[in-house]
């Protein structure tokens, strides 16, 4: 049954498809949500979020700037609404506040939707190329946007005129010379007013609004790739960050330094999401593979296969492992997940051996003449 299927998982993931995917950890199976016979790139997921508190709603932001709404209890998707032109871009963002959806393009449009009207009660220009828009878990009513050569700003969607904190760039270089700034993603630390991003330029700011300084209290790199992703542990003390060769690490943010790295990813990171209350991060990206990496030991702990490159993730706030244990055995078709399925690909491949070259007749009748001439002159001496 759809129910039964799409209770059983709890991390949800959006590809470039726009195939919506529910991975059940604690069964060991993935399955699809689409209709497979209306699939188009114009329906690639870009962005997702819960619609409400119970996490039974789930809203997907596909390319063409509609917003489809999923129901996890009953397996399918319920509504679909347009939010948005394809000349806005695509989705950057997705949030839900009270009863209404805030949504925001990468060409910088940000509003806010009511669902008893069909156009929105607040619009406003956050800048051009807004790489993410990312929502305060704790005062709902606030945003934070950012982009390329545009800088972290907060937005107070109750007073939505100006932005109450706009970021200053970085100062000029030892040669006199601008910095370049591109905002990749953004956090709002716990129990503070602080805020931390990522940026295109392997950086990762710390601004802190409570302070009349706009630039960034802490500064600190990390390799050599554009930084594309960054979740917070419960904790809050350190940030998990990804870039586009795959690489994801734990950053200290009280003195900036790496705590440790999590290994085995072999493509570019597209979305982080940390447990609410588990030490776990989720990882996904172009390699097409669902990773549950361990803060605690940095252990790999789950490795899932989805068949498609994946755009954004979503984890519930329930435990990942015990999720859908009181639910019946579903009936539906799904796909089995194969913890190591890297590996058994390379294992079921015909082996290659290379055949010893032979020696022609011609090489064969080189090396007898030449000891025959040597025998000639040992004869006539």
């Amino acid at each position: 049954m759809e129910d039964e299927r799409s209770r059983l998982c709890s991390v949800w993931l959006g590809s470039e498809t726009g195939i919506l995917k529910g991975v059940s950890l604690s069964r060991k199976q993935a399955f699809n949500f689409c209709n497979t016979r209306h699939l188009s790139r114009e329906q690639e997921a870009r962005a997702l979020c819960w619609g409400d508190h119970a996490e039974t709603e789930l809203l997907v932001g596909s390319r063409d700037g509609t917003v489809r709404t999923f129901s996890t209890e009953k397996g399918v998707f319920t509504e679909a609404r347009r939010c948005g032109d394809p000349e806005d871009g695509c989705f950057s963002g997705l949030a839900t506040f009270g009863d209404s959806l805030i949504t925001c393009g990468d060409g910088g449009t940000l509003r806010v939707w009511r669902e008893d009207r069909s156009e929105p009660v607040t619009e406003l220009n956050a800048g051009k190329n807004v790489s993410r828009m990312r929502q305060n878990p704790v005062n709902r009513n606030q945003v934070a946007t950012g982009g390329k050569e545009t800088g972290l700003k907060i937005w107070d969607l109750e007073r939505p005129e100006k932005p109450t904190f706009t970021a200053k760039n970085l100062r000029d270089d030892w040669l006199d010379l601008r910095q370049p700034q591109w905002v990749r993603d953004m956090a709002f630390i716990p129990d503070s007013r602080k805020v931390v991003t990522c940026t295109g330029y392997h950086q990762v700011h710390v601004f802190d609004p409570s302070t009349p300084q706009r630039r960034p209290v802490l500064e600190a790199a990390y390799g050599e790739y554009p930084l594309t992703a960054l979740s917070l542990p419960a904790s809050g003390n350190t940030v998990v960050v990804g870039n586009t060769h795959g690489q994801i690490a734990m950053l200290d943010l009280r003195k900036g330094l790496v705590c440790g790295c999590l290994k085995g990813l072999a493509g570019g990171v597209r979305a982080l999401q940390c447990h609410a209350s588990q030490p776990v991060v989720a990882s996904c990206g172009l390699d097409r593979f669902l990773r549950i990496h361990s803060l605690e030991d940095r252990e790999l702990q789950h490795k899932v296969y989805l068949k498609s490159r994946l755009n954004c993730l979503l984890l519930a706030s329930r435990d990942l492992e015990d999720a859908g244990a009181a639910a019946g055995a579903g009936t539906g078709t799904s796909e089995e997940v194969k913890e190591e399925d890297e590996d058994e690909v390379w294992d079921a491949m015909e082996q290659v051996e290379e055949k010893p070259k032979r020696k022609t007749s011609e090489e064969g009748g080189e090396e007898p003449q030449k000891k025959s001439k040597k025998k000639r002159k040992k004869g006539q001496d």
